[in-house]
């Protein structure tokens, strides 16, 4: 646009007012053009004076009308022929013969046929001309042989890049510490593009990820969106989706509205905690913060209305604040605010800011109170926020304690959106559909379920133009499943970003043909009522106990497929399993008999938890919920009132019977625990196994072992050296210990109790091998090993079954979290082998464990997650089993059995589709009806 032009100082110097007139029609000509283009009244400059017009009143009218532009894309964005993010070379790829789960029609679509993607672009869908495939050279065609093709898995909520694996000093830029209202601050300028994790998570099916900063500080900064895929520049700035044109000083064309922006809030226990302040701290440093954005934005309306009304004189710069821009921006509505936030006082008091400072807040994220206060989400400003939750992964603080497996189906009852998010590397985000998973087996129905990880997301990122759903014109990230994507286990074939694919040679496994289909889950409408009745805390404990003799029918009979058969259980034992015929006769002698129908569902043997603080914590971040830690003689002193350095402490004494993990686990058929003190240093003491379901420790049957194994860590600290940390353990086998610590690691000597040390690094264990060979030779005696946790165990598999060890895979799905656990065996489709199946061909004996206390209830799906991913490895439904049963009382060193079962209706034990109602226990002699 032409500048104004400047005054002829020569013409009429001696009359002002001949110099005027001359000038107007020039000036008014000149700006009127300016002013219509930007379909501005001309009238309202009227009566401006000349001289008072700037050379640049182009530009501030420009800035003034983009104050006013929503945004999102332009109108013509679904005109582009080529990505913005294409990378040239990529060759045309038919993927024909699918089954399309769009995203569209509200996820209730699903198309038969062929995708047709170009130019990083979906090109056509459905049923595609030949003639029109011809105009596309080097077209690369793949069969999809009918598999579940979907939209590419997009994270709402992830720290990937700025929180990097493996964890190392340089690699956390996800927080900072400099106050608690940081708007100013751009996970962008802490991405690092060297994580671990990218191409871990694109083989679980993630392709769009959006970076959030820390929830330690109440603002801690701007968002940013970015794409997995590997660019040819291997810049941060090449990872990023529809960043805001100013990102790198870009001009921007006042004809284009700006692009959405993201931010991250937290309320509520973290930024308290960071600064040692309050909630009423934290929510006045919003409004403090608000209140300053407030008025620059005021100051620029004010501006702006003075510019459009051509009121020239004195008008001075722009206001303006780089610190403050981005906060302005969430008061105009074009900046998507991502708010951590949990319990309904902290929604209560963001949905006040909202309606205080008039912006909207796209989604609450953890919100693990939102579903019993829907009506209030309903108050916020603008809209109701969406909600970004986990599955099942709760109580592990205050905040999150009144959690529930049922809140996505009840916040979708109530009209809210339901996004699933990973939190990764909280929730490793590679498995991020897992979460939707079990949020469709708790009633989320199947379509929103698929939805909350691709177009839901999407829409609230307001990128729902491009990614989330499969449409003509629409990002080309596509995922082609090898089950129906809500099966458990379901892995990707081949994942496509921009149209590129991303898995090199995949190892694709064969799965079942029931697993084609979408699971029948089971109904907890019950249940899922009961949570909002009980404000988050529903009853947990068994509603009865059964002495009486209880017949099962409908029992689904795995020796023989396809049969239906009946139990028959007196005193909490099974003494006839068969036909109705075979065991009627002495169910019908059998008085006062009570008859549950299972549906085709199966009995299947209890199983057992291990790995976390289950039974010695309720609250994990709540010190004075939990045991608490143990000395470590190699970094303190232990009094000699317990023993000194000599001492060992056994977990028995701390257990906690009745914590909601402990009941969730029993519930979901884990009737057993074993547990060992907590520490964080070399010493951990002795374990124990407990019963989950138990009221107290003097319940019958609470304790069902006082001591199992003792139990170390190796490697897992820095200080002191893993050479010190070897050298003790040679000694103390060695006879070198006194106290309870030297008759422990007699007996360990002996082979009558296992050593269980915790170690993930491959080099410390090939260590660890050769000292139980010297110790096995002095004691004339097999030492029984366990190593745990075990990340690298298969780069040693051959010599760890050679060596009699056994292994407990913790977690049972590797993450590279730290550097001596970061040469992981990822399993399909990265490798064809995973670390279970690698250990088993080498007759190590394996278990499988979890982290943290909230996942006992998952270890079912776990053990029936390997069976499915094995392949042609075959593990059985017995060794899927036994991988968290009769395998891990074996490591742990438990001297008898857990003889408990577990009564699943309508379904298998180990699949998305069966419900544990009923546990038999022998050692009781009840039935608990669940």
């Amino acid at each position: 646009m032409d500048k104004i032009p400047k005054p002829n100082t020569t013409v009429a110097r001696g009359s002002r007012g001949g110099l005027r007139t001359r000038l107007l029609p020039v000036l008014l000509l000149a700006f009127g053009f300016s002013v219509l283009s930007l379909g501005l009244n001309a009238r309202h400059l009227i009566g401006a004076s000349p001289h008072a017009v700037p050379r640049d009143a182009d530009r501030i009218l420009n800035q003034c009308r983009q104050l006013a532009l929503p945004a999102g894309p332009p109108d013509n964005f679904h005109r582009r022929t080529v990505s913005d993010r294409f990378e040239p070379g990529t060759p045309p790829t038919l993927i024909t013969n699918a089954t399309i789960w769009t995203g569209r029609v509200s996820g209730h679509e699903v198309i038969k046929g062929s995708i047709l993607i170009d130019k990083g672009i979906i090109q056509a869908i459905g049923d595609i001309e030949s003639a029109y495939l011809n105009e596309f050279s080097g077209l690369v065609t793949v069969d999809a042989g009918g598999a579940w093709v979907t939209p590419g898995i997009v994270d709402l909520h992830s720290h990937i890049g700025v929180w990097s694996a493996p964890e190392l000093s340089g690699a956390d830029d996800s927080n900072s510490l400099k106050g608690l209202v940081l708007p100013w601050l751009r996970s962008l300028d802490g991405l690092n593009t060297h994580d671990d994790s990218y191409q871990l998570s694109i083989a679980g099916g993630l392709t769009t990820v959006n970076v959030l900063p820390g929830s330690a500080d109440a603002i801690g900064g701007q968002a940013f969106t970015i794409k997995l895929r590997p660019t040819s520049e291997r810049s941060t700035s090449a990872m990023l989706l529809e960043p805001p044109y100013t990102i790198n000083g870009t001009h921007v064309d006042p004809s284009l509205p700006p692009r959405w922006r993201q931010m991250k809030h937290a309320c509520g226990e973290n930024p308290s905690r960071t600064y040692s302040g309050t909630r009423m701290d934290t929510i006045w440093a919003f409004r403090q913060g608000y209140g300053t954005a407030r008025k620059i934005k005021e100051e620029q309306d004010a501006y702006c209305e003075k510019a459009f009304a051509g009121e020239w004189n004195d008008l001075g710069s722009f206001p303006e604040n780089l610190q403050w821009e981005a906060l302005v921006d969430v008061l105009r509505g074009r900046v998507k605010v991502h708010n951590h936030c949990y319990e309904a006082v902290d929604l209560d008091g963001m949905v006040r800011i909202t309606n205080e400072f008039k912006f909207p807040i796209a989604a609450f994220h953890h919100a693990h109170e939102t579903y019993l206060v829907p009506d209030l989400l309903k108050k916020a400003y603008g809209h109701p926020p969406g909600v970004a939750l986990f599955a099942t992964n709760a109580r592990y603080k205050r905040e999150a304690y009144r959690g529930s497996e049922f809140a996505p189906r009840i916040l979708a009852d109530n009209g809210i959106q339901v996004v699933m998010k990973s939190d990764h590397f909280v929730l490793n985000s590679r498995h991020l559909i897992n979460e939707a998973q079990q949020a469709h087996f708790y009633g989320l129905s199947s379509n929103l379920a698929l939805a909350s990880v691709t177009s839901t997301p999407a829409a609230i990122m307001g990128m729902d133009h491009r990614i989330g759903s499969i449409r003509k014109g629409y990002d080309a990230d596509i995922v082609i499943w090898d089950s129906h994507p809500l099966a458990l286990g379901a892995a990707p074939q081949q994942v496509y970003i921009d149209g590129i694919s991303q898995l090199k040679n995949p190892h694709v496994t064969t799965k079942p043909t029931h697993a084609q289909k979408v699971p029948q889950t089971p109904n907890f409408d019950r249940e899922a009522g009961l949570a909002v009745e009980y404000d988050g805390l529903p009853p947990l404990e068994p509603h009865s106990s059964l002495d009486d003799p209880v017949l099962f029918i409908n029992v689904y009979s795995l020796k023989e497929t396809g049969s239906m058969g009946v139990a028959l259980v007196k005193g909490g034992r099974v003494v006839c399993f068969g036909s109705y015929s075979v065991c009627g006769k002495e169910a019908k002698a059998s008085r006062g008999i009570k008859t549950i129908d299972l549906h085709g569902g199966t009995i299947a043997p209890a199983l057992t938890s291990f790995g976390s603080p289950l039974g010695l914590e309720d609250i994990q971040l709540e010190s004075s919920t939990k045991d608490g830690q143990i000395f470590d003689p190699l970094e303190s002193n232990v009094p000699e009132i317990v023993g000194g350095d000599g001492s060992v402490i056994r977990a028995v004494d701390g257990l906690q019977f009745s914590s909601r993990d402990a009941l969730l686990a029993y519930r979901s058929g884990v009737t057993a625990g074993v547990s060992f003190p907590t520490s964080s240093g070399f010493f951990s003491g002795l374990g124990t196994a407990f019963m989950t379901g138990a009221f107290h420790k003097l319940s019958t049957g609470a304790v069902l072992q006082d001591v199992t194994a003792l139990h170390i860590s190796i490697g897992a600290f820095t200080r002191p050296s893993v050479s010190t940390q070897i050298a003790l353990l040679r000694r103390l086998l060695d006879g070198g210990g006194k106290g309870d610590l030297g008759l422990a690691f007699k007996k360990i000597s002996e082979g009558e109790i296992p050593l269980v040390i915790a170690v993930d690094s491959a080099d410390i264990m090939a260590t660890l091998i050769q000292l139980k060979r010297e110790a096995e030779s002095k004691a004339q005696a097999h030492l029984k090993f366990t190593f745990t946790g075990a990340a690298e165990s298969h780069l040693l598999a051959k010599e760890i079954g050679n060596a009699g060890i056994g292994v407990v895979l913790r977690p049972v799905r590797p993450f590279p979290y730290t550097w001596k656990s970061r040469r992981i065996l990822p399993g399909p489709p990265m490798t064809k082998e995973n670390a279970v199946t690698t250990l088993m061909r080498h007759n190590v004996t394996v278990g499988i464990g979890i982290e943290e206390s909230w996942s006992a209830r998952n270890i079912r799906f776990d053990a029936g997650w390997v069976a499915l991913e094995a392949g042609e490895d075959h593990v059985s439904y017995e060794q899927a089993l036994a991988l968290a049963s009769s395998n891990l009382e074996k490591l742990l060193g438990l001297t008898k059995e857990n003889s408990d079962l577990v009564a699943v209706a309508h379904g298998d034990f180990l699949s998305f589709e069966g419900k544990p109602i009923a546990i038999i226990s022998e050692a009781r002699n009840t039935v608990d009806l669940l």
